[in-house]
């Protein structure tokens, strides 16, 4: 016979492992650290099931997450004053690719990560949420607990960083 215990510990498992990856990934998506991000994910869950009342309801309680994350991972940068980057394990190489063709794919993924750098940590959030996770802006606003007009100022300056940085680069 299973006791109260037994499902708190059920349920806080199947949370854990039903949001774990994209935590995770949105985490990694703002500071930009593989060891930083695990650490940050654990620090986010830690924090969620410390108020078990607000895991309830399924939808709200992965909203609620997502803005844990997100000011978890914000946080850390603040705290650290600084945004670190590591490389990902290399994706396969490319079927076909020429050694120039990698060359230049690593070359405008490197000016991309240098880009990034520029943002501040809300513009960065915003901007890989809404540009990358192709999030709609009131879930972006949702994650990062603010209006939609803020999040369109953050994307808007975010990406007025970044073409200025690339125009920088190309001449």
């Amino acid at each position: 016979m299973e006791t109260a215990v037994d499902i708190v510990v059920d349920s806080q498992n199947r949370f854990v492992s039903e949001h774990l990856r994209r935590i995770f990934l949105q985490i990694y998506g703002i500071v930009r650290n593989v060891a930083d991000a695990q650490d940050l994910t654990q620090e986010a869950f830690i924090k969620a099931l410390q108020h078990q009342e607000q895991l309830k309801d399924e939808q709200k309680a992965a909203h609620w997450l997502s803005r844990i994350a997100t000011n978890t991972a914000i946080d850390f940068l603040r705290r650290s004053g600084r945004a670190t980057f590591c490389e990902i394990d290399q994706a396969p190489e490319r079927h076909g690719e020429t050694p120039e063709q990698s060359v230049l794919r690593e070359e405008h993924r490197d000016y991309l990560e240098d880009g990034l750098r520029l943002l501040s940590p809300r513009e960065r959030a915003a901007l890989i949420m809404r540009d990358v996770e192709d999030l709609p802006a009131e879930e972006v606003a949702r994650r990062l607990d603010c209006s939609k007009a803020t999040v369109r100022s953050h994307i808007a300056n975010a990406r007025t960083k970044l073409r200025r940085y690339m125009e920088r680069r190309k001449r």
